[in-house]
C-alpha cells in the first residue's frame, strides 16, 4: 500500500482534525512502531504501522460517522473542557466513535454544528480556500433598515479586515427597533457576524447558524443530533471536491 502522510492517518482514525494532528506529532506525542516522530512530513503505510497518541494504540476508521448537531447556547464548541462548562462531548457520551467537530459557534450561539470521524472532510470543510456558505437567523435590536443592510453588503471594515454579507434579508420586523434577520456569508472569522452588526450600533440577542454549505438544520430540535443520508454526505463531499 502507498504511504500516507501520518497526520492525515491520525486524522482519518478521528484522534483529531489535520491540523490538531500536527500539533500532536509536534509535541512529540505520537510514536511510529515505538519511536517518537516529530516531523510533520513523515509518511507511513496505515495498513502495518504500529501509531500511538500518548501511549495508545490507534486504529483505522472502517466506517465514517457524519452527524448534524443543534447546539445550544450556553454550550461552548469543545469535544471536553478542564473547568467542567457544558460542551459538546456532553451530548456525545453514548457513542464510541472520536468525533471532532466542523468549525465553531461562540457560547452563546445557537443552532448547526457539523460533527464526524472524518478527517480529510473535516479539513476541507474548514479551510478558507473552499469557503462554505453559512446562513444565520439573528434576532437584532437597533434602527435597521435597506441603508444598514446595503452596508453589510457592501462590507464593514473591522478591526482584521474588510467583512461581507453575501445576502441579507428581513424575515419578520418584530418592532420599529426589533427584526429577525437572515444572513449568508463565506467566512469564518471569530465572532465575524456579531462583529459585523455591532459596527453599526446594531445589538444582536440571538444568533442561530441554519445552513452550513449544503447541510441544513431543518427541524433538529435543540440539543438533538442527527446522522446525514446518504445524499446529504455526497453533497458535502461534491462541493469539498472529495472522492467518495
Amino acid at each position: 500500500m502507498a504511504l500516507v502522510r501520518l497526520q492525515k492517518v491520525l486524522a482519518d482514525a478521528g484522534v483529531a482534525s489535520r491540523r490538531g494532528s500536527e500539533e500532536l506529532i509536534a509535541e512529540g506525542r505520537v510514536s511510529v512502531d515505538g519511536v517518537q516522530v516529530h516531523e510533520l512530513g513523515s509518511k507511513v503505510d496505515p495498513e502495518t504501522a504500529n501509531i500511538e497518541v500518548d501511549g495508545e494504540t490507534i486504529h483505522a476508521n472502517k466506517s465514517k460517522t457524519y452527524l448534524i448537531f443543534h447546539k445550544p447556547a450556553g454550550v461552548i464548541s469543545t469535544m471536553s473542557d478542564p473547568e467542567g462548562r457544558p460542551n459538546l462531548g456532553d451530548y456525545f457520551t453514548a457513542r464510541n466513535e472520536r468525533l471532532f467537530h466542523v468549525g465553531r459557534l461562540d457560547r452563546e450561539s445557537e443552532g448547526l454544528i457539523l460533527l464526524t470521524n472524518d478527517g480529510d472532510l473535516a479539513h476541507r470543510a474548514t479551510h478558507p480556500s473552499y469557503g462554505l456558505l453559512k446562513k444565520y437567523v439573528l434576532e437584532i435590536e437597533g434602527v435597521f433598515g435597506k441603508e444598514e443592510a446595503k452596508k453589510l453588503e457592501h462590507g464593514i471594515e473591522l478591526e482584521d479586515g474588510m467583512a461581507r454579507a453575501l445576502s441579507i434579508k428581513v424575515i419578520r420586523e418584530v418592532s420599529q427597533k426589533h427584526f429577525w434577520v437572515e444572513v449568508s456569508i463565506h467566512e469564518g472569522r471569530y465572532h465575524i457576524v456579531r462583529r459585523m452588526f455591532e459596527a453599526l450600533d446594531i445589538k444582536v440577542l440571538r444568533l442561530i447558524r441554519s445552513e452550513f454549505g449544503p447541510l441544513s438544520l431543518g427541524d433538529t430540535k435543540e440539543g438533538r443530533w442527527r446522522a446525514l443520508n446518504e445524499v446529504e454526505v455526497m453533497n458535502l463531499y461534491k462541493v469539498l471536491k472529495l472522492n467518495k
